[in-house]
C-alpha cells in the first residue's frame, strides 16, 4: 500500500499539484519559483496594463496584501479591474507569472479563503448587487 501511495504522490507531483494561496500568504511566506500554485483575489483598480505583444500586467489583492501579476495570452471576458480572479502560475522575482486566468463574479467560484479575506477587509461585494450597474 505504501508503494502505491508513494507512486500516486509522485504522479500527482509530476503533474504539478496546485496549492491555493492568497496574496497575503504569498507575501508572508514566499513560495519557491518552481512551485505551481493558484492565487485568488480582486484585480486592483487602475493596475491593468497591456505590454508588448499579449503580455498583460495587473495587481491582485485580498485586502490585506497586494502582489504584482503578469499573463501572456487572451484574458477571459469576465476579467476586469475590481472583479475576482483566480490565476494559476508561479511566483518568480516578486511577480506572479500566470499561465492560466479564471474570472467570474460568483462567490461559489472563488475559493472560500479569498471570499473570507475580502469580506474581512471590507473589499467583498455581493456579485448579485453589482449586476445593477454599481
Amino acid at each position: 500500500a505504501l508503494a502505491i501511495s508513494t507512486g500516486l504522490i509522485g504522479y500527482a507531483m509530476r503533474d504539478g499539484i496546485n496549492f491555493f494561496k492568497s496574496p497575503s500568504q504569498i507575501v508572508e511566506e514566499t513560495p519557491p519559483p518552481t512551485q505551481v500554485l493558484r492565487v485568488g483575489g480582486l484585480v486592483v483598480e487602475g493596475t491593468l496594463k497591456r505590454g508588448q505583444g499579449e503580455v498583460i500586467t495587473f495587481d491582485i489583492t485580498d485586502g490585506g496584501a497586494t502582489i504584482k501579476a503578469s499573463y501572456a495570452g487572451v484574458l477571459p471576458d469576465l476579467f476586469k479591474e475590481g472583479q475576482g480572479t483566480v490565476a494559476t502560475g508561479s511566483y518568480v522575482n516578486g511577480v506572479f507569472q500566470a499561465t492560466e486566468i479564471l474570472a467570474k463574479h460568483d462567490e461559489n467560484y472563488m475559493p472560500k479563503e479569498v471570499v473570507d479575506a475580502l469580506k474581512e477587509q471590507g473589499y467583498y461585494q455581493d456579485p448579485n448587487a453589482a449586476e445593477n450597474g454599481s
